[in-house]
């Protein structure tokens, strides 16, 4: 436990002793760790190794080795194998360093403990325990309250946005926190016996939230399956009829199972696990899986003004009287600041700057984002004592009465008639604000009434009319040094910032031209409240900068972007962006913000810094096309190899022995696929949904790598049977011992042309340069080519060399085979690129949607 920052704990409030909390613990009274936010080790080994698939294919490996093919056996579950291991490893180092630093972004609670305030983890509290919540705070644990008043956002319990008051007696629930004032509570129920425990019994487990791109990959496995199920029936159904022996059998299925790309979508899990912790890197901790996709989607980024564009390190500026002196006025702002029982950045840095003394205060209202105002009630200390007033020259200064600080707009309506709109003091007033607003200072103002009855009701508190303006205060905060340059980045990346703050909309401007946004069009809260539902769209799309916005605003423009198809980040860090953030596609908090911003969040800025979200996004966008790139290549040998196994059965003949496709899936997808996820680019998706963008590379180089590929197998098949001596006039005694030969020879040819064509598809997922644009848009990078390059060399030492051959049982390929497999390979180039080209098959089919 580490020290609270200061509070006022009033005399009837001591919280437990050490030695309390010790005998309730052992009571069984204590409050559990809370669960665990990421997989245990067991779930990561369970969900990488036993699956259905997985299972099915070490199972035809034992069948292999029963039937006396190890070596098969071996090649097939030695690579998946490999695979998982591989998974696991990196999923487990995932999580490792996601749970270090998660540690760092619990929530803790401010406890009192035998009179002293100290900041506690929520395991070490009991039964008993007082604990005290102030705006942001969310209340950890069941209980009553004490001492103080508050109003609550209990939404993420019962659904209602509406406040909820809380005052000495009343129940406050796990889940709730706090939006106005402050108080203490007592806990009651701890861990399961919590109220939004029971609520959401097992919803803070983890759960695996499946992304739009996962979604796609499932439905494709799923698709994949079904017709892997329907090749497993014909196979054993061909088997049966042409009397073809076990061991064949089994090693023809395991090809066959082989093809359900069962690790896809886990290596999409891993890739963003790994995502997250290089985002680590750059400060940003990610507490919900999708956060990473949603981050490579967003193409509007809405953000607080303090604390998120500025460091939130307010400093006094100036004062700026009116009825009264400078002193008068500083004296009357100390004053309200010693007595205030709500803090927050503003009062802190005003109470740092004017000492006060304690008042006998009548009543108060704390700040409010949505009235933008706060005031206390001092009555006379003077009534039903000694005249200390004349005794003490400071006490004779000191006026009773209500004081008021807020945004000069907003308290104008309570202003007397000398301060009407159209008087010289307000002229003044307002004059005097557009110019510091032009400086980026934020600007409040202080009033006066002679009563000293004052009710707070929420939101909804009023003033008396007939207020008078005592002066200015001017505050200064500081542009955050990475800002400018960060939304410099966004905007490169086609991200469009916009800036949604409560202060005064001249202000805001000021600091985003600081912040290089230069003369962006401003509207104001009051002129949203007079707009329409279409001039309300309008302006939430055009404009980019807003100032003066409630929290109901900012939700319904988040509301209103998302609507219009703009994919939302909010970044935040007070509570009154926790409406916002919910609403946004994804929300971000600070790390120094309020523990109810940080609990909705989807992303934390560990370091405070939005500028780390400049590299996270581009992250994000890397992530998704490496992903991309992967599911193109799985899903054009999957549909290859299965279009050409089901066509060469009709004909009559099995195209691959069990470790040539083995061969084939490390070359063409094994080995590319992991490098191209390494290697992603950056940037957006491209055209079209992704279906589409699937759709338009797979279909030309599956129909003509099928076509190709069964003129190559029964072309060689039919060539080597006459080049080793056979004839149409051969008796079946004959034929024997020449077409076992032949048919090897013919599958050892597929194989090679199958490698070429899937590393030419490679260097067509990520063109290096114009001329192989057509797939997919000019990437410019070389890699992925040498890559391919450097296989197809790897490949060719392994067709040379007989003890490689020999593993993935390959014949020995002659000039005659190596020219037809090649030359099959470069026209298959040439054509797949003008049939992409010619978009030919997107015509046939009428899909005019598809991206060129």
């Amino acid at each position: 436990m580490t020290n609270a920052p200061v509070i006022e704990i009033p005399p009837t409030v001591r919280g437990l002793e050490p030695g309390e909390v010790q005998a309730r613990r052992a009571k069984g009274l204590g409050n559990p760790p809370p669960p665990p936010t990421s997989r245990t080790y067991g779930q990561i080994i369970r969900e990488n190794v036993f699956t259905f698939i997985n299972g099915v294919i070490f199972f035809l490996g034992l069948a292999l080795v029963l039937v006396g093919r190890p070596g098969d056996a071996l090649v097939s579950v030695g690579i998946i194998s490999l695979n998982i291991l591989v998974s696991v490893v990196q999923e487990i180092r995932a999580k490792n360093t996601l749970d270090r630093i998660a540690l760092l972004t619990r929530p803790k609670a401010t406890v009192i403990r035998d009179g002293s305030a100290v900041l506690a983890a929520l395991e070490d509290l009991v039964v008993g325990d007082t604990l005290y919540v102030a705006p942001g705070d969310q209340i950890v644990l069941d209980g009553r309250v004490v001492e103080g008043k508050m109003a609550v956002d209990e939404s993420q319990l019962t659904g209602e946005s509406n406040l909820i008051a809380k005052q000495v007696g009343d129940e406050v629930f796990s889940g709730s926190f706090c939006v106005n004032g402050s108080a203490f509570y007592t806990a009651e129920q701890v861990g399961s016996a919590s109220l939004a425990n029971r609520i959401t019994a097992g919803a803070k487990q983890f759960r695996r939230i499946y992304t739009p791109l996962q979604n796609e990959v499932i439905l494709v496995v799923r698709i994949v399956l079904f017709v892997v199920v329907f090749m497993e029936f014909l196979l054993v159904l061909n088997a049966v009829l042409n009397a073809i022996n076990l061991g064949d059998t089994i090693q023809h299925s395991t090809l066959i199972a082989g093809l359900v790309p069962n690790g896809l979508f886990l290596s999409i899990s891993i890739a963003y696990a790994l995502g997250a912790v290089r985002i680590i890197r750059y400060g940003v901790l990610v507490q919900q899986s999708n956060a990473i996709e949603s981050l490579s989607n967003v193409n509007v980024l809405c953000l607080d003004k303090t604390g998120t564009l500025t460091t939130n390190r307010l400093q006094v500026a100036a004062l700026h009287p009116l009825a009264v002196s400078e002193t008068e006025l500083a004296q009357i702002l100390g004053d309200m600041m010693a007595n205030a029982t709500t803090q927050n950045k503003t009062s802190r840095a005003l109470g740092e700057k004017f000492a006060g003394e304690k008042r006998a205060v009548a009543g108060e209202i704390p700040f409010s984002s949505a009235r933008k105002w706060s005031a206390i009630a001092f009555r006379d200390e003077g009534q039903g004592s000694d005249d200390k007033n004349k005794r003490d020259p400071k006490q004779a200064r000191f006026k009773p009465g209500i004081y008021a600080l807020g945004a000069p707009e907003m308290l104008q309506p309570y202003l007397s008639d000398a301060d009407a709109l159209d008087s010289p003091t307000w002229r003044k007033i307002a004059l005097e604000t557009h110019q510091l607003a032009d400086r980026g200072l934020r600007v409040l103002l202080v009033a006066r009434h002679p009563a000293t009855t004052l009710q707070d009701e929420g939101d909804d508190s009023r003033l008396p009319r007939g207020m008078t303006a005592l002066g200015l205060v001017s505050i200064s905060d500081e542009l955050r040094g990475e800002a400018r340059e960060a939304l410099s980045r966004f905007v490169q990346a086609g991200v469009s910032p916009k800036i949604i703050s409560g202060d005064n909309p001249e202000t805001v401007r000021a600091l985003a031209k600081q912040a290089g946004l230069g003369n962006a069009p401003l509207v104001s809260g009051p002129e949203l409240d007079g707009m329409d539902q279409d001039q309300f769209r309008r302006a939430a799309a055009d404009t980019t900068i807003f100032g003066r916005i409630s929290p109901q605003q900012k939700q319904r423009l988040v509301q209103a972007l998302r609507a219009d198809g703009r994919y939302v980040a909010m970044i935040g860090d007070g509570v009154n962006d926790v409406l916002s953030l919910k609403q946004a596609n994804l929300g971000i908090a600070m790390q120094s913000g309020t523990q109810a911003t940080r609990a909705v969040a989807d992303l934390v800025l560990m370091d405070d810094s939005f500028a780390a979200l400049a590299p996270a996004v581009i992250e994000g966008q890397r992530i998704v096309n490496g992903m991309q790139d992967i599911l193109k290549l799985f899903l054009t040998r999957i549909t290859t190899m299965a279009l050409v196994i089901l066509s060469a059965l009709v004909v009559g003949e099995f195209p691959l022995e069990l470790r040539q496709g083995s061969l084939v899936t490390l070359f063409s997808v094994g080995i590319p696929t992991v490098m191209l996820a390494i290697w992603a680019r950056p940037g957006v998706t491209g055209r079209g949904t992704l279906p589409q963008r699937l759709f338009h590379f797979i279909l030309a180089p599956v129909i003509v790598t099928t076509v190709f590929a069964l003129l190559v197998f029964y072309g060689t098949l039919v060539g080597q049977f006459f080049l080793r001596g056979g004839s149409v006039n051969l008796t079946a005694e004959m034929i024997t011992p020449l077409y076992p030969a032949a048919l090897f020879t013919a599958q050892s040819t597929l194989v090679a042309f199958l490698v070429l064509v899937g590393l030419v598809t490679v260097i067509f997922v990520e063109p290096p340069t114009e001329w192989w644009t057509g797939g997919d848009p000019l990437s410019g990078d070389w890699r992925p080519t040498l890559l391919a390059v450097g296989l197809m060399l790897a490949f060719f030492v392994i067709v040379l060399l007989k003890p490689l051959r020999d593993i993935f049982a390959m014949d020995e390929l002659g000039l005659l085979e190596l020219g037809t497999a090649a030359t099959a390979a470069i026209v298959w180039l040439f054509l797949v690129r003008w049939l992409w080209r010619k978009r030919a098959f997107g015509r046939y089919l009428d899909t005019k949607d598809l991206p060129d």
